[in-house]
């Protein structure tokens, strides 16, 4: 199956993915990568250093004639976003990811593809192995836990990278010129609830509510796609004087915008028809709101076995408020950049289980003092619903350079090689920038990248003509680093 996207031009690049997905790789367990572009390095012959977070330094000399430019920082990271659809039978931890052709698309079996950020990461792979290439000095960065903390940026130490200019290969848009993200923080709630007994002659039935795009929870917030955490919060509302909430399990990774939720709730056996209607009616209200972002959505009932406990009805009272009244999306659109989110919010993962709840958000912002406000606001929510509410996990954005040189340069260099203008944009994505800036401030910054679709989903897919495009801008980057 692989062996067809070896096939993939340049080949270069598609072997070396090829190669990397074949490594298990989900953030905060990329041991096996480490080790992976360890060896890599050692078996080109050129220094190799794993640093004591596990981020790969490797280092390649300038090709001949190319001694006297500034050097050049190449940056991806190692870990990927690991997300399946829920029929779909894989295990991240021990797999590699099975892909394949489909037109002009790669994509893979009902997972994530690793294209975010595998791509960026395989072409470094190809520039540290190029024998014809020219090039200046490079140090190539391979960062972990990018996707759930940006732990290998944090930790870096400064004075360890020794370039002039970083090239961070992870933007998803080959038409764009990155020059600015935004920063985040997670904020969690917790609280507990009192469990009861289940009502006599009661019936029990899980709420499945699924087929929702999900997505990137920076880059595809601003479509206003279906969150299944919201939704299923309505459908509970809908239902909440007739049934009782046993669990719910909805969502799965803070970036990731959820595309399940599932719901075990009791019904006394005199209401069951009526449960059933009350069900219909919401899931046709908010099937006909999203019909156009969401046609595949689906909400289903089926019978379970009566569980243990249900959730006292103050308590579930209180928590649906706190769902209805807590801010998901956008926030505030920039005032500064057009058509650029400012702030949002991402309700990304709910658990209620064991007498215990868990809400998990993650608030994104390239304004920090938006940031602040829109976290006042969802810890306030929180709060006032009983819940006990944390910050973790903060990390500022990158404020744009429109003087930077390397700016110049690929501006320039991008509208030689395609008969246009490159698009030079910040996103509302998080990208490592920001954060390697504070240790490194001199370091000039920009970003790119090939097409990719639907990152953090299983609907992710890369363009293979597009890569063809980031290749040769890559080589004609290289060549054009301007002078020390």
């Amino acid at each position: 199956m692989n062996e067809e996207i070896r096939n993939l031009e340049p080949k270069a690049i598609w072997n070396n993915f090829a190669d990397l997905n074949a490594v298990p790789r989900p953030s905060k367990k990329e041991e096996r990568v480490i080790a992976f572009m360890k060896e890599f390095g050692e078996t080109l012959g050129l220094e190799t250093i794993v640093d004591h977070i596990g981020n790969v330094i490797i280092r390649k000399p300038a090709t001949p004639g190319m001694e006297d430019r500034q050097k050049v920082v190449l940056q991806s990271h190692l870990d990927m976003v690991h997300q399946k659809n829920n029929d779909t039978q894989f295990d991240f931890d021990t797999q590699g990811i099975e892909m394949y052709v489909d037109g002009d698309w790669v994509r893979a079996k009902g997972t994530t593809l690793g294209a975010d950020n595998g791509l960026g990461v395989a072409t470094i792979m190809s520039v540290l192995e190029s024998k014809d290439m020219e090039h200046p000095e490079i140090e190539a960065l391979f960062t972990i836990d990018e996707e759930t903390g940006m732990t290998g940026a944090m930790e870096l130490k400064g004075g360890l990278l020794q370039g002039d200019i970083l090239l961070n290969l992870d933007t998803e848009e080959d038409d764009e010129i990155g020059v600015g993200c935004a920063g985040g923080v997670d904020i969690t709630a917790t609280g507990t609830f009192r469990n009861v007994e289940v009502p006599e002659n009661s019936s029990a039935f899980k709420i499945n509510l699924k087929g929702l795009q999900g997505g990137h929870s920076g880059m595809d917030i601003i479509k206003g796609l279906g969150n299944a955490n919201k939704l299923m919060n309505r459908v509970l509302n809908a239902v909440s004087d007739i049934a009782e909430v046993s669990e719910l399990q909805g969502g799965s990774l803070r970036n990731a915008i959820p595309r399940e939720s599932n719901a075990v709730v009791t019904v006394s056996s005199s209401e069951v028809t009526n449960f059933q209607s009350e069900i219909k009616s919401i899931s046709d209200q908010i099937a006909e709101e999203y019909k156009t972002l969401e046609p595949q959505l689906s909400i289903t009932t089926e019978s379970v076995q009566l569980p243990g406990s249900v959730m006292h009805s103050e308590d579930k009272r209180r928590f649906i408020k706190a769902m209805y009244a807590a801010h998901n999306g956008v926030y505030r659109m920039s005032p500064a950049i057009e058509d650029l989110v400012e702030t949002s919010n991402n309700i990304a993962k709910v658990t209620v289980q064991d007498g215990k709840i868990k809400i998990e958000c993650l608030t994104r912002s390239s304004v920090e003092s938006s940031k602040t406000d829109l976290s006042n606001t969802l810890a306030s929510v929180f709060e006032l619903a009983g819940y006990d509410v944390s910050f973790s996990g903060a990390y500022p954005g990158w404020a744009p350079n429109m003087e930077s040189p390397i700016l110049k340069v690929l501006d320039e260099l991008y509208q030689e090689l395609n008969g246009e203008k490159a698009h030079v944009a910040a996103c509302h994505a998080g990208l490592e920038c920001g954060i390697l800036g504070q240790n490194y401030p001199n370091m000039d910054m920009i970003s790119f990248g090939p097409t990719i679709k639907g990152a953090h989903s299983p609907d992710e897919r890369a363009s293979i003509s597009s890569t063809q495009k980031f290749w040769t801008f890559v080589q004609e980057i290289l060549k054009n680093i301007p002078k020390k």
